[in-house]
């Protein structure tokens, strides 16, 4: 196999460069000129690449937002309520933990989390996770202690960013089975036991579609803004709730 070309490898290195800069410094506090410095180039070739610094804090963001959007997608197309909500679980976590300098780089500079695309798809993934752990005809408790989980499941990714990533995963899960009440079991890596093996999530090559047309987005939205309930509106399309938010999001 041949090296990778260098066209490859340098959008690569300055979005390693950023994302490391980002982190330590604060998004706003780091130049356009630090970065190329960090990458060994000069600031004309890191716009060749990059027109533009929040071009490049999307293109950070956004693997995040997918994985997110995935994750909360699979968990959802389980049937049991326990498994949807250890699924959506363990699946924020670990996508939270294979994203540490970019969660580390959006806290730190919490206007960032408004920038578009970035608030609309992080407020629906949250919306979504909160739905999936509460489960379904949740009272006020338990949305609130659903509430109370999701919260909880971030932020230590941030605050012990020096703890391995697999001893700190045990640690969070530890404390959102502390949280619900009557933990299920583990097995010996620390994950919820007899949890079937992630699979596809439905509409990707059968199931439920992935996506509404336009008019039907348009409707859904028209159903949001008059009262109905997300599950109310999936139903109605026939799609799952992570759908109904994507097309929500601003």
């Amino acid at each position: 196999m041949s090296a990778p070309d260098a066209a490859e490898t340098t959008p690569r290195r300055i979005l390693a460069a950023a994302r490391a800069l980002f982190a330590a410094r604060g998004y706003r506090a780091t130049s356009m000129q630090a970065i190329a410095e960090r990458v060994g180039i000069t600031k004309a070739a890191l716009y060749y690449h990059f027109a533009a610094k929040d071009e490049i804090l999307h293109r950070l963001t956004l693997p995040l937002l997918d994985e997110l959007e995935e994750v909360l997608g699979e968990a959802e197309s389980h049937g049991d309520p326990e498994t949807v909500r250890w699924r959506a679980i363990e699946g924020y976590v670990d996508v939270h933990l294979r994203h540490r300098e970019t969660l580390s780089m959006l806290v730190r500079d919490m206007s960032l989390l408004v920038e578009a695309p970035l608030e609309g798809r992080f407020r629906a993934a949250i919306a979504l996770a909160n739905d999936l752990v509460s489960g379904p005809g949740g009272d006020l408790g338990q949305r609130v202690r659903a509430s109370q989980v999701v919260a909880g499941l971030a932020d230590p990714v941030v605050l012990f960013h020096d703890v391995p990533a697999d001893r700190l995963r045990h640690l969070i899960l530890d404390g959102a089975r502390a949280l619900l009440g009557n933990p299920p079991a583990q097995d010996a890596d620390g994950r919820v036991a007899g949890l079937p093996a992630r699979g596809r999530p439905r509409g990707r090559g059968g199931g439920r579609p992935a996506a509404l047309s336009e008019e039907q987005t348009a409707q859904a939205r028209r159903m949001y803004d008059s009262g109905q309930a997300v599950e109310e509106i999936a139903a109605a399309f026939g799609v799952s709730r992570a759908t109904i938010y994507r097309s929500l999001r601003t």
